[in-house]
């Protein structure tokens, strides 16, 4: 048996990954991507690519993030990560470097959600004939959720040099979603100091908060997960999948796979692999882990190891972005369709 398994993170496999980057000849075009603040600290070219080329995977969600307006220098400390219904502690720090007098302060917890978007614009003659033809992809963020909080109290004023020291402990979402970057699509979390100025721009704070999906609520049965996703074994076109441990299994660790397929089709070579498909503005396939086994193997009943990237995003289902898991043994036909077995499974 081939035991050598393909680890990779998850973002790797992608395809056609790209973007323009800071300036350069597509910037010039006007095109970009923009997300809502805190998370426009990369607003233009950055997030944008010709084509149908993928800027998303190369973008690291503390990248977003822009921890200060001109008017403060500090910073917001926080004890991450959390997760999902538990609670965010941490500590603004922060001097005034202009007079602040808004008309509210406080702290709010913001998440977002960025997507990749297709976009093209054609040319045509005077005769509605088309002369030439651009197409290119855009990210674009929204809120998915803003929480405001009245403890602790903030100063609505702050005079130049004025200084700022508070602690701070908020809720996480109560039922997420959780943060992921899924590829075409990510979820990010942050918490922001804000001073509300009328008639002028708003000063901020805020640090990026890892919130990951909370086991039990999967258990809960607050996301549908598929049939047999939470069982330790499912059977599927006379294979038996089975996993240790029981599901939902943590991001990062290892997994301890049992294939037992009696009836397979003679073929070239199997493998068993694990595939997260991800349901966004722009759907997407990864295979996460795959390992390649005899076929025979399989029919006298297989027992792998496959390691689930660190950075897999968690199962997660919210408006614009559904992240699933799928356990499959494939063979491998000559000259004929690969067959399959396969399970849901869940990553936390």
């Amino acid at each position: 048996m081939d035991d050598r398994q393909t680890r990779i993170s998850f973002l790797a496999p992608i395809d056609d990954v790209r973007s323009y980057g800071d300036g350069g000849p597509f910037g010039f075009l006007g095109h970009g991507g923009d997300a809502p603040a805190p998370f426009d600290a990369l607003d233009g070219p950055r997030l944008a690519a010709p084509g149908r080329g993928h800027p998303l995977p190369l973008v690291d969600p503390a990248e977003l993030i822009r921890p200060a307006t001109d008017g403060l220098d500090g910073v917001i400390e926080v004890e991450s990560p959390t997760m999902v219904g538990e609670a965010i502690r941490g500590r603004v720090r922060v001097v005034a470097w202009d007079p602040i007098q808004a008309r509210r302060a406080g702290i709010r917890l913001v998440g977002v959600r960025l997507a990749e978007e297709e976009w093209s614009h054609e040319q045509r003659d005077g005769k509605g004939q088309v002369t030439s033809r651009d197409e290119w992809v855009e990210v674009h963020g929204r809120v998915v959720d803003a929480l405001e909080f009245t403890e602790p109290v903030l100063p609505a004023t702050l005079a130049v040099g004025q200084g700022l020291d508070v602690a701070f402990e908020i809720p996480a979402p109560r039922l997420g979603p959780p943060s992921a970057h899924a590829g075409t699509a990510l979820v990010a979390w942050a918490v922001e100091a804000r001073w509300d100025i009328d008639l002028g721009r708003d000063q901020r704070v805020a640090a990026l908060v890892d919130v990951r999906q909370h086991p039990d609520l999967l258990r809960a049965g607050v996301i549908d997960v598929g049939a047999g996703a939470m069982h330790d074994s499912w059977d599927d076109q006379g294979a038996t999948l089975a996993v240790r441990p029981l599901p939902p299994i943590e991001a990062g660790t290892t997994m301890e796979v049992t294939v037992s397929w009696p009836g397979a089709d003679s073929g070239r070579s199997a493998r068993v692999e694990l595939v997260a498909d991800i349901d966004a503005a722009r759907d997407l396939q990864v295979v996460c882990s795959s390992l390649q086994l005899p076929v025979e193997a399989l029919r006298g009943g297989a027992r792998v190891s496959l390691t689930i990237p660190s950075d897999a995003p968690p199962t997660c289902e919210t408006d614009g972005l559904h992240v699933d898991y799928r356990l499959r043994a494939i063979v491998d036909r000559a000259r004929r369709p690969d067959v399959s077995a396969e399970r849901r499974i869940v990553v936390c």
